[in-house]
């Protein structure tokens, strides 16, 4: 379209100036110049300015009210149209990783510093015990073999010193042999060493890392006793012992130093409810209060806080009795709390403190016989401000007295585990639960 207003007004002028010069007479030359000079593309608010110039006034403001109302309305369609369109489902919170080089159970999972997972010994879920050891690589998700301990051991433990290296104390070998001995790995070789050996052979005990660097070593079946490894010297001394048998407990290295040893199987007691503190600087036990229940095989975390959340676990030895019920230990009064119950029972569980301050507790038995298959397959966060219990994404497979460990990218590498309590095969899979994936 052209503007052929400006073409007449400027014919005009052209006119009125011949005119003047007394000519009487039209140039189609010039005619055609103003023509073609008159006949530029007319800007957007010429070619609008018509169209809104019409009628009254109040007309026009009517008429711009309902294209702008118009316009507004095909926004907001567009906008509904893309909520109710269908969105895929966010992955869930668990997702399978590459499967370890062996199946395993009773092993042990130990976060190295430099950020890869140390995987070592278990057993296949039956007769035949694993000394050897793999790694998963976090930014391959990727498991590679290791070297091999000098003994294939089950129900050991594994503790990251503070020079990197992992010491592996105890456990039960070939023919159910309870060990004493005691191995060291180095990540820069990927090698075994034989350390000095404990002055009790244990199985299903306990370690803790001190604050002077020392391990202490607590328990296992049958044995009331503990004892102190010194890295500096690869030597055991032994400390004194608890007032009771324990294996399947739990011990926790609290705020101030000390140890909290909670719970356990006791050979003469059976599942005990009873607590005890360590000292390290006198060496010296003393009874604390006892927890509400009895349990063993349960999990015990420190939180942020300073408090000590423990959870679940069988109630009675014998046959498998577990339970949803957790408790608060409280420091500074040595109080016990209930703490709420999980949304099922569990006993050999995996419980990890994530970077938000909560517990997730993974995987567990919540069965009474041996026979029924591990379960649940949900996980379960507890909230330490609120203390309530919430049920997370199930894993990809259900799996008894699998290991936890939180990655320095605040994720949770779940592995192996067995498919039923006891005499069932061991599972070579893991998996990784991610605390920032939801499902819609």
């Amino acid at each position: 379209m052209h503007d052929f207003d400006q073409f007449e007004r400027r014919l005009a002028a052209a006119l009125r100036s011949d005119a003047d010069r007394g000519v009487v007479w039209f140039d189609p030359a010039s005619v055609a110049r103003i023509a073609i000079g008159s006949a530029r593309p007319r800007s957007y608010w010429a070619r609008l300015r018509p169209v809104l110039q019409f009628g009254r006034p109040s007309t026009r403001v009517l008429y711009l009210l309902v294209v702008i109302g118009v316009v507004l309305a095909l926004i907001a369609g567009a906008i509904v149209a893309g909520a109710l369109r269908p969105r895929p489902i966010v992955g869930s919170g668990w997702t399978a990783t590459s499967a370890m080089t062996k199946a395993r159970t009773d092993h042990t999972a130990t976060l190295l510093l430099n950020g890869k997972v140390l995987v070592a010994g278990g057993s296949d879920g039956g007769t035949v015990i694993a000394p050897s050891a793999e790694l998963f690589d976090p930014e391959t998700r990727s498991w590679t073999a290791t070297g091999s301990m000098a003994q294939g051991r089950q129900g050991h433990t594994a503790t990251l010193l503070r020079d990197g290296r992992v010491l592996v104390a105890g456990g039960s070998g070939a023919q159910g042999a309870t060990l004493a001995s005691a191995e060291l790995y180095d990540p820069a070789r990927g090698s075994w060493t034989a350390t000095g050996s404990m002055g009790d052979a244990r199985a299903d005990h306990t370690a803790t890392l001190l604050p002077d660097g020392r391990v202490l070593v607590i328990g296992g079946f049958g044995r009331a006793s503990a004892e102190l490894y010194d890295p500096r010297t690869e030597t055991w001394t032994s400390t004194g012992a608890m007032d009771h048998d324990r294996a399947y407990h739990t011990a926790t290295l609290l705020p101030d130093g000390k140890v909290l040893v909670v719970g356990g199987f006791s050979d003469t007691l059976g599942a005990i409810a009873s607590a005890e503190l360590f000292d390290p600087g006198t060496g010296t036990w003393t009874s604390a209060p006892g927890m509400v229940q009895p349990r063993f095989a349960h999990t015990a975390t420190l939180l942020s806080d300073g408090r000590v959340l423990v959870v679940g676990g069988s109630i009675a030895g014998g046959s498998f009795q577990p339970t949803a019920s957790a408790e608060l230990y409280e420091p500074g009064t040595g109080a016990w709390t209930a703490a709420g119950s999980m949304k099922m029972p569990r006993v050999y569980a995996a419980a990890t403190l994530m970077p938000d301050g909560s517990v997730l507790l993974a995987g567990g038995f919540s069965g009474t016989s041996n026979n029924e298959p591990a379960g649940p397959m949900a996980a379960e966060l507890f909230d330490p401000t609120s203390g309530s219990w919430t049920v997370t994404n199930p894993m990809t497979q259900a799996r008894t007295l699998p290991t936890a460990t939180l990655l320095a990218d605040g994720t949770v590498l779940v592995t192996g585990g067995r498919t039923r309590p006891v005499l069932a095969g061991a599972i070579a899979s893991a998996e990784l639960y991610d605390p920032g994936s939801r499902t819609r």
